[in-house]
């Protein structure tokens, strides 16, 4: 992939810290237990929006009778799905053999001691795989999940009424008029309070100029940029551009207002491109295009997204459950992710393959989204820190704090909660 050093680069500033505060006794220890046992696993993932989750685990238990997969859907809530994970491994549950992780959940959880370290006996060959997926999932220099899909948000469009998408956030703004006329809003994103707040937050206050830490793992969110960032979103609010209910909206809400025709930019992963092209329901299908997320004064800065499967420290049948993450990387597993479900793939031969760019124009774009991307803050601590993102972006959007004061209360508490 072209932008593979892009991405690095970016990643190699992501906050890097030591296990301090760590729960992790006795983790080594539990994560040897079972090493060489084989026998039925429980794979724990969000809610399955594009119905992967049931063919694959078909595919896998007719090649596996003796070592079935059963799936545990969570909910479709990020916030949920990490706290229900939290709860079963404080419970030290052996029902949880492998777990879905967002990308900035592995260091929390690695530095507890709730996952097994993918080396010696369980190493686990990435050759091939996009460099910054592999970082993402390393902690302390050692690999501690398989990256399943990567993500990069991007702008979702009517072709239809937009022939050009816009290239900067003010181009945007002035084409909000065809939403007007068309009895349309004109631009959302995830602007709930929730993990997918975080992620639009950060990308705001990126595409501006700020930087949400120093290359060290500062913060340094309490800047000019930061704050242009969160004042564009609150005017553009408060004038209607951006609707009202936006402050509702997380993935789904979204996606279900650009597939009703009621919305004429949306920012949002890449799944929502398969669902609004094939749902039934869907009143976009030909009607819609996507470009890069716009900047200041070319391409924006998407959040870097994307999941991770990890083996529980805590599973009795960690050599099916290591095969089972071998599984879940080959590149039969992560083309059918790319084609039924329009996840981003991890493995880089996948977005240079001409039979597949031809058949999902979207790839390259998908591209420039992924090169561009910006990693939320990596730490044990992160939690606390997206809290602090979450509770002050929401009060400035909706001018309850001026982005000023939001800014700088977000610095302190993020201060606050790394010690």
């Amino acid at each position: 992939m072209r932008r593979t050093a892009a991405i690095s680069g970016v990643l190699a500033v992501a906050l890097t810290v030591a296990a301090c505060g760590s729960d992790s006794s006795g983790g080594d220890d539990a994560a040897q237990q079972g090493a060489d046992s084989r026998g039925p696993i429980t794979y724990v993932q969000g809610k399955d929006n594009s119905n992967l989750l049931g063919p694959m685990a078909e595919r896998w238990n007719a090649a596996h009778p003796d070592e079935k997969v059963t799936i545990k859907e969570q909910s479709d809530q990020a916030d949920q799905q990490h706290d229900d994970l939290v709860q079963h491994f404080q419970a030290k549950d052996a029902g949880y053999d492998v777990v879905s992780v967002d990308v900035v959940w592995t260091a929390e959880f690695a530095a507890k001691g709730w996952l097994t370290p993918l080396k010696d006996k369980f190493a686990l060959p990435t050759d091939g795989f996009l460099e910054p997926t592999v970082k993402a999932a390393t902690y302390n220099n050692t690999l501690y999940a398989a990256p399943t899909s990567s993500d990069g948000a991007m702008l979702y469009y009517r072709s239809d009424l937009v022939k050009t998408p816009p290239k900067t956030i003010d181009e945007m703004w002035s084409m909000c008029d065809i939403a007007k006329k068309n009895g349309m809003d004109c631009f959302a994103g995830q602007f709930a309070k929730y993990e997918g707040g975080t992620c639009n937050a950060t990308e705001w206050m990126n595409a501006y100029g700020a930087k949400v830490v120093d290359a060290q793992g500062k913060p340094t969110v309490d800047s000019p940029e930061a704050a242009a960032g969160l004042k564009a979103l609150a005017d553009h609010y408060k004038s209607g551009d951006i609707p009202k209910q936006a402050i509702t909206y997380q993935e789904e809400q979204s996606r279900a207002s650009f597939q009703d025709g009621k919305l004429l930019f949306l920012r949002n992963w890449p799944y929502v491109y398969n669902l609004a092209s094939t749902d039934a329901s869907s009143k976009v299908k030909g009607k819609f295009a996507v470009a890069p997320l716009p900047g200041v004064s070319g391409p924006g800065t998407s959040t870097l997204g994307g999941h991770m499967a990890a083996i529980s420290a805590y599973s009795d049948h960690k050599a099916t459950a290591l095969d089972f993450l071998k599984f879940l990387t080959s590149p039969e597993e992560q083309k059918t992710n790319m084609e039924k479900g329009s996840l981003a793939p991890v493995i880089e031969s996948i977005y240079t393959d001409a039979d597949l760019v031809k058949k999902y124009p979207y790839l390259p774009t998908l591209q420039e989204s992924i090169g561009n991307a910006v990693s939320r803050p990596v730490t044990p601590f992160y939690p606390a820190v997206t809290q602090a993102i979450q509770d002050n972006f929401f009060s400035a959007i909706q001018g309850q704090k001026t982005p000023e004061q939001a800014v700088k209360d977000m610095q302190a508490a993020m201060q606050a909660a790394g010690g």
